[in-house]
Formats: structure tokens, C-alpha cells, sequence
């Protein structure tokens, strides 16, 4: 089995009558197993998307209802932003972009399946990607992520929420650039510092140059009528957040989403610092958790004999 752990929110068990499996639980079977002797490769994150819990299907009426408000509800204008050109490269590790028949893009684009099965029963659009420690991939999740659900022609916002250690325009090969901490600081009522990559397809909000005081500023009531308002622009939010522990960031965010997904590293993640960022974490918030770096290889080799040929 590979192996992220993917749990529905309590809403989603209150309407189907069906009880998920505890997500600590599921956790602690996992870390306490023996490690496998197989070299895991660094060179991309491995996010592994398998349901430990089948999801139920959508109630007809519940459907049509949501559906209706959908069509029923005029679309407002899409802002215009500017558009940059982003060169990438294999070193930036974009597999649902470099490496589109790999097994890695495979599980993200699972992931995102999930992520929209989960929406057609209940509210999900602004998802907060973390992770309990520095280190444990998630910046790479969320971009993946945030790339693999652009590619629906949908119009996803990739916001660098980490006003303390921004990575996401690095990865990108943006350079500097004012982004969300400028905004936070500045007198602008309207969203602005988002640019739209070009060839990606997706949207980006950096983080900007690191404040001084990155905690007061997200909690000054700026941040979250700027997320009111992308909210009517954008089909999906995701935020990269700094980690659980030690910072307080991650709670104004998670305040902010519909949803978190929390990932995990092997190898790095230890049982008892994965069970404190867990119990950090609402329960009726957490999307699931997500494993990365995974060493199982089985479903690398099913997946190279049902790949297409690679051509000579």
C-alpha cells in the first residue's frame, strides 16, 4: 500500500453516516513499522495518495443543490495581473510540469482527484498545505499541487504564506519580488502583487521581502479581507505556511482555509513531533497527511509497466 493518509472531514462522516478512521491512529501504524532497506531518491518528493477510508458518494440532491447555487451566482470580473515567464527546469523538482509520466505526478494528480472529490460535499477552496518541522517538503507539495489543478484550465492561486522563510519564488526562479508582505504593509484595498506564470498556467502571490514583524501583520484584519476577496476570483487557494512548531503563523492561517493538509516526511518525521503537530490541527480542518520522500517502491514498479513506452 502506498502510503499518505487521506481522512475526510467530519462533516463528510456527519452526511454519509460513515465513520473514518482515527487520523493519529493511522499515523502511529505507520511510523511504527520497520523501515524499509530501499534508498529513497531525493530528487523528487514522493506524495503517495491512496484513501485508507473509500470516499462515499455525494448525496443526488446535495449535488444538484450545490450545483445550482453555482449557476444561479454571476461571476464577477477577473482581475488583470501581470504575467511573468518561468523557465523550468528538473532541478526545480516541478514534476507535474518536468516529468509529466512519472510516478510522483501521478500521485499528485491523484491528489488533487481527492481534493475534488472531497469539495462536492462541503466547502473547499482555500487549502493550507504545512508540515510540523522545516524540512519535510511541503513548499514542493504545494507548488506540485498547485500546478497539477491548473492544469484543469481551473484558476489556481499559489500563495507563499511563509512571510518568515519564502522558498516558492526561489524555486520558480522569480528573483525578488513585492508580494504579500508589501501588500499587508501597504494601503491598497484591492489585490495586488499576483502574477500569472506563463506556461504554468497558475497564479502566484510571493511572500515578498521578509517583515519584521510577520505575526502583527497577519493579524492586523488586512490578510483576511484579502483572502475574502480572492476567494471571488480563484476556483483554488493554496497556501504553503510555515511549520506548526514552533510559530504561531500557522494558526492565523488555518483560521483563514477551508481545509489543511499536513505533510510528513520519512525519515525525518518523528512519531511523537507528528502527534503534537496533529493535535495542533482542528479535526474538522484536517484534509489529511501527506507522506513524503516515501521509499516504497512497489507501485513504482506496477506503475512502469502500465506507463507509455518511453520513446527512442
Amino acid at each position: 500500500m502506498s502510503r499518505i493518509f487521506d481522512a475526510l472531514q467530519r462533516s463528510g462522516t456527519e452526511q454519509s453516516g460513515v465513520e473514518y478512521p482515527d487520523m493519529m491512529s493511522v499515523a502511529s501504524a505507520v511510523f511504527e513499522a520497520a523501515p524499509k532497506p530501499e534508498a529513497i531518491d531525493e530528487s523528487v518528493p514522493m506524495a503517495v495518495a491512496d484513501l485508507l477510508a473509500e470516499m462515499q458518494p455525494v448525496p443526488a440532491q446535495l449535488a444538484t443543490s450545490q450545483k445550482s447555487r453555482q449557476e444561479q451566482a454571476p461571476s464577477p470580473p477577473f482581475p488583470t495581473f501581470p504575467s511573468l515567464e518561468v523557465c523550468v527546469t528538473p532541478a526545480s523538482r516541478l514534476v507535474f510540469f518536468t516529468q509529466p509520466e512519472s510516478l510522483a505526478a501521478e500521485k499528485f494528480r491523484f491528489l488533487g482527484v481527492r481534493l475534488r472529490q472531497i469539495r462536492q460535499s462541503r466547502t473547499l477552496k482555500k487549502v493550507l498545505i504545512t508540515s510540523t518541522i522545516p524540512e519535510e517538503g511541503k513548499s514542493l507539495v504545494a507548488l506540485n499541487l498547485a500546478g497539477v489543478l491548473a492544469r484543469r484550465k481551473e484558476r489556481v492561486l499559489l500563495i507563499d504564506g511563509d512571510l518568515r522563510r519564502p522558498v516558492q519564488a526561489e524555486h520558480l526562479g522569480l528573483g525578488t519580488l513585492s508580494g504579500l508582505s508589501e501588500w499587508l504593509q501597504g494601503e491598497s484595498q484591492t489585490p495586488s502583487n499576483i502574477y500569472h506564470l506563463s506556461g504554468i498556467g497558475l497564479w502566484i502571490m510571493p511572500a515578498g521581502h521578509p517583515p519584521v514583524n510577520p505575526l502583527e501583520l497577519m493579524q492586523s484584519g488586512r490578510l483576511s479581507a484579502l483572502m475574502q476577496q480572492l476567494n471571488d476570483s480563484f476556483d483554488w487557494i493554496i497556501v504553503d505556511s510555515p511549520p506548526l512548531l514552533p510559530l504561531a503563523d500557522t494558526t492565523v492561517w488555518a483560521r483563514l482555509a477551508d481545509g489543511t493538509l499536513l505533510v510528513t516526511r520519512e525519515g525525518t518525521t518523528q512519531k511523537g513531533t507528528l502527534q503534537r503537530g496533529l493535535e495542533m490541527i482542528k479535526k474538522s480542518d484536517l484534509l489529511g497527511v501527506v507522506l513524503n520522500g516515501s521509499s516504497d517502491t512497489d507501485h513504482e514498479d506496477y506503475y512502469r509497466r502500465y506507463s507509455p513506452p518511453e520513446s527512442k
